[in-house]
């Protein structure tokens, strides 16, 4: 693959008892172009693991693995140069994931591990951010400081749009 597509696009998906739960369609289309079947059919790829820093996943086509993993390695390293050791806990944090399918419908089962520690239950906010696609509990969304207006303004939009109250 030449061309990597930018995360970009939202939505609310719905988890079921097993885990289950749908890629919004303008999200799907990206990652599916980023992550295409070796033999032709929809679906692929779908690696999902925790966010290094808020209380949510993320989700990237296998072909960011190495973008990421040479981003850990740059900033490793200027960790280095700046305080003379090393600090492992950058890809500990980053390391954790797992690759699971997902079909041309974009369902996927979400790994147990990841959506306990995100406190995901029957809603899942997906929301791009460029490189990999942030996957929130709405409720735990709209409490963090840190995230801007606009996506909790978004993730109040698509819970009302399905009469979810928050």
């Amino acid at each position: 693959m030449t061309q990597r597509f930018d995360y970009q696009g939202d939505g609310l998906g719905l988890v079921d008892d097993k885990g289950r739960v749908a890629i919004p369609a303008s999200l799907r289309a990206i990652l599916a172009a980023n992550s295409p079947r070796a033999d032709g059919k929809d679906g692929g790829t779908v690696i999902i693991g925790v966010h290094e820093s808020s209380k949510c996943l993320i989700a990237y086509d296998p072909g960011f693995l190495p973008i990421l993993k040479a981003q850990l390695d740059e900033r490793e390293a200027n960790f280095r140069l700046e305080e003379g050791a090393r600090n492992p806990s950058f890809k500990r944090q980053a390391a954790q994931g797992e690759a699971v399918p997902f079909d041309g419908s974009g369902r996927f089962i979400m790994p147990g591990f990841p959506r306990f520690h995100a406190n995901i239950g029957t809603n899942a906010f997906f929301y791009g951010t460029f490189d990999y696609i942030e996957i929130w509990d709405p409720a735990t969304l709209l409490q963090d400081d840190r995230i801007p207006d606009v996506q909790k303004s978004c993730a109040r939009y698509h819970c009302a749009q399905k009469g979810i109250a928050l």
